[in-house]
């Protein structure tokens, strides 16, 4: 039994090995000029969250918040919600070029193109969060019902965000490759849509709204309700339970006036509990 159970590790890991090596072509229906994409899992884990710059922590082979059908291990700092607009268009600028195969940016028209300034601070800053990408790791094993593996990424090779980082300072452009395994994420159309119009159009200031927003286009249902203790470790949120209530009811407000969402509220679910009930404005459906 040991020496099939060894044998089958080591299929595992060449599998895993192999996949990580093969450029493939990404393809996401839908993934138009004013959509971005995340994988559902993604989108629903604390991988990204709305934390300040000066609480962020390290993480070291530390589960996340996710779902209870996956589980999401993490090394690195903890990524903000700024940072999830850096992967965003990450993936979107991979649409038309195979995973693994690298994609050349230059990085004022991507600062731009995710709604901020070209100066020196923003270039900066988009040099920390790309270094951010290339030390951070993750495994993630998605189960299915019966709660045997469905898949796990990153088990016997590392797994990054950006899989490999190069930049050019005479040329001032990165030459960024993405992991060919993100494709097997998004596989199954298990990926969130998200309008980036409207998410462009968060206010400043706002990054639990953007959290929302993520987290919502990964479900097709019209009404979506989220426990509130759930929310709240989600979103890494340290301050009390009453704090956080008026930061949701405010990113909800927020969510509202650039049209995600046509109301949203607090309340009492079945089970006594506080949660947040958010009813959805479909322009266009998620994946």
């Amino acid at each position: 039994m040991s020496k099939l159970q060894e044998r089958a590790k080591v299929a595992r890991m060449r599998m895993e090995h192999r996949a990580a090596a093969e450029p493939v072509q990404l393809f996401l229906p839908g993934m138009e000029a004013f959509v971005r994409a995340m994988p559902n899992h993604i989108a629903r884990s604390s991988l990204f969250a709305p934390v300040a710059r000066g609480r962020k922590r390290f993480y070291n082979e530390e589960p996340l918040i996710t779902r209870s059908d996956v589980v999401l291990t993490y090394t690195g700092e903890q990524l903000d919600e700024s940072q999830a607009d850096v992967a965003l268009q990450l993936i979107y600028e991979a649409r038309c070029i195979p995973l693994g195969v690298p994609i050349r940016i230059n990085r004022a028209a991507f600062l731009r193109a995710i709604g901020r300034s070209t100066g020196k601070h923003d270039y900066e800053w988009l040099h920390r969060v790309m270094k951010a990408f290339y030390k951070a790791s993750f495994i993630i094993e998605v189960k299915r019902q019966d709660g045997s593996t469905k898949y796990c990424v990153g088990d016997t090779k590392a797994f990054r965000i950006v899989a490999d980082l190069d930049y050019d300072a005479d040329n001032e452009r990165y030459t960024v490759t993405l992991d060919p395994r993100w494709r097997q994420l998004f596989e199954n159309q298990e990926f969130a849509l998200i309008d980036w119009n409207k998410r462009l159009q968060i206010g400043r200031g706002q990054d639990m709204a953007k959290a929302l927003q993520r987290l919502i286009a990964a479900s097709a249902d019209p009404v979506q309700a989220y426990a509130m203790s759930w929310l709240k470790d989600k979103m890494q949120y340290a301050s009390p339970m009453r704090k956080f209530r008026e930061a949701v009811a405010a990113a909800a407000e927020e969510l509202k006036r650039v049209g995600v969402i046509s109301r949203g509220e607090i309340d009492v679910g079945r089970r006594g509990n506080a949660q947040l009930v958010l009813w959805i404005t479909r322009a266009r459906a998620s994946g």
